[in-house]
């Protein structure tokens, strides 16, 4: 099989799961951490490679929240998103939708006004500077509790910021039960945004159909555990459902024990609406290109395979039909370009 790795380096893309924390490079977490000498976390990027070896996915969301804990400003917010853009101008990625944990940063002192001039400040700037289109989710810290859960609404609801268009669930799955997240996600949708919460990652497929059933949900974050209920799937293709698959993090976080069996050929093969995403990148040691070139060998894929994909993410995504049709014929072009050559 060809190296697609050039090919995918150069070709557009939208990414549909990613953390907005859990995107801070390395470089970005060290500056952080130096700011912020109290933290356990380490300044020196070598030592961070360490740092991120997760033990299992309890582990993760330990590390994940001591990096939390280093936005701590609002500059902090601002500086963090907009490096996040830089990394994915990088990449090629001409449209995100980046998953914010607003309670994390208000439970933390930033005020929450400032918190959201923060964020959108450095969208405008990410768009006019770098190319890169930001969208917003806004998630509930599910380990939080209730009590984040209602922050969490009433930031989105009544604080909303232009970018914000979709509201989540992340977290561990295990004890965190989705249905007690219903009159939140209720409220939410009512108010305009889109249900995507994370489910089926750590957990079997009837917490996929609890995000389906209860919190009406528009696209599934990992639903890893999804083929292992045909009908489940069968529902999911029906309804042109989308999963935000995320490989490296699966295999990173334990979720799956060998990368070559990642159930993404049962998803596709069932006729799944099938995204590649990268989640939290730096902490898993990869990026949206490394994943789209797992995805690629796992499925068989060719450059137009690979291109069919990327597409998958503009359909599924949350932006404007205009801007979809934009992206997917960018697309197109690089596509017949490169094989033209």
């Amino acid at each position: 099989m060809a190296d697609l790795t050039p090919f995918i380096a150069g070709l557009p893309k939208a990414e549909l799961h990613v953390h907005h924390v859990g995107s801070a490079s390395p470089r970005i977490v060290s500056e952080l951490a130096a700011r912020h000498p109290d933290s356990k976390v380490p300044t020196d990027p070598e030592a961070l490679v360490d740092y991120f070896t997760f033990t299992d996915f309890a582990h993760f969301i330990e590390v994940y929240l001591s990096v939390v804990d280093l936005v701590r400003t609002p500059e902090d917010v601002r500086l963090l998103t907009y490096e996040v853009a830089r990394d994915m101008a990088r990449q090629n990625i001409r449209y995100a939708e980046l998953t914010i944990t607003p309670f994390s940063s208000t439970r933390r002192g930033i005020d929450e006004k400032a918190f959201m001039a923060a964020i959108e400040d450095a969208r405008a700037a990410a768009e006019t500077e770098l190319g890169v289109i930001l969208r917003w989710c806004f998630d509930i810290p599910g380990e939080a509790g209730l009590e984040a859960a209602e922050e969490t609404t009433r930031l989105a609801v009544d604080l909303r910021p232009e970018g914000l268009v979709s509201f989540g669930l992340g977290g561990p799955e295990i004890g965190v039960p989705r249905p007690q997240f219903k009159p939140y996600f209720d409220r939410a949708i009512a108010a305009g945004l889109h249900s995507v919460p994370h489910a089926g990652e750590t957990t079997g497929p009837q917490t996929v159909w609890d995000a389906l059933r209860d919190l009406r949900a528009e696209r599934i974050g990992h639903g890893t555990s999804a083929p292992q209920d045909p009908a489940l799937l069968a529902h999911l293709a029906e309804h042109r459902i989308a999963l935000e698959v995320c490989p490296t993090s699966n295999l990173a976080t334990r979720a799956v024990t060998d990368l070559d069996r990642h159930p993404i050929r049962e998803m596709v093969a069932a006729g799944v609406l099938v995204t590649v995403n990268s989640d939290d990148p730096p902490m898993f040691g990869t990026d949206l290109n490394t994943e789209y070139a797992v995805a690629a060998r796992l499925l068989g894929l060719d450059e137009r395979g690979v291109a069919a994909l990327a597409k998958n993410a503009v359909e599924a995504s949350f932006l404007d039909p205009a801007g979809k049709a934009r992206i997917a014929g960018e697309i197109d072009a690089y596509t017949e370009q490169w094989l033209a050559l």
